[in-house]
């Protein structure tokens, strides 16, 4: 980011995935174009397990006031939890290993949707976030494919009684998707997000819409790769 950024007045989206997250049918290009065009300052790409995505989309960035986060959304034993600022991707899939990974990395963590209501039940954090709120950096307390306001409010409710800073998400796995919720903050996010200085805002309105298509496209991708043999 160039000078004139450092007092300014942010929007990041700080979830994204591409088409290298098998439910996602998003493009490199086309999330960066989408982002930039909704008035983004920068975006995290926390494809599941994989910063291959953040990779190409940080290659594709020519734009130095437009910043592109590596980033992925790990899902642990726990839950799933959202990285950025990677040098390298996560190998472990332990709660507590990723976070001392994250943190040999010089990275920060965030405990992604935490109240999502959901038949899957590991997409919810199932870990007492107050036992490690000294070890994580911040919660995500909008993500724009909640089913109901209050899987949101929740967040909302428990990073205000932490004291942690709140981060905002749109979550895209499809066009349809980016900047529908961000993060807000002066400046630099990691700044803001160390001093609790940020906000969040978003809407929730096309996210069953949204998850309903990523069930689906997950579940065929994988029957294809069982298809074709894969492991």
């Amino acid at each position: 980011m160039t000078s004139k950024s450092l007092h300014k007045r942010m929007k990041y989206d700080l979830h994204n995935h591409t088409h290298y997250s098998p439910c996602s049918s998003l493009k490199p290009e086309i999330l960066l174009k989408l982002a930039k065009r909704k008035g983004m300052n920068g975006i995290a790409v926390t494809d599941h397990n994989s910063i291959k995505g953040a990779l190409k989309v940080k290659k594709l960035n020519k734009d130095k006031d437009f910043e592109v986060i590596i980033g992925d959304e790990v899902r642990t034993n726990y839950g799933d939890v959202l990285t950025y600022y990677l040098q390298e991707e996560i190998k472990s899939r332990d709660l507590f290993s990723v976070i001392d990974e994250v943190k040999a990395q010089g990275g920060l963590i965030a405990v992604a949707h935490p109240f999502r209501i959901s038949i899957n039940p590991t997409l919810r954090f199932r870990y007492p976030i107050e036992k490690i709120k000294n070890k994580i950096d911040a919660v995500e307390c909008f993500n724009a494919r909640m089913l109901f306001p209050c899987d949101n409010k929740k967040a909302q409710k428990l990073a205000k009684k932490l004291d942690i800073a709140g981060i905002g998400g749109s979550d895209a796995h499809f066009k349809f998707d980016v900047g529908r919720a961000y993060t807000i903050f002066d400046g630099n996010l990691r700044r803001a997000i160390k001093q609790n200085k940020t906000s969040y805002e978003g809407t929730i309105f096309y996210g069953p819409l949204s998850g309903t298509l990523s069930f689906l496209r997950n579940r065929i991708f994988s029957k294809f790769k069982s298809y074709m043999g894969y492991h």
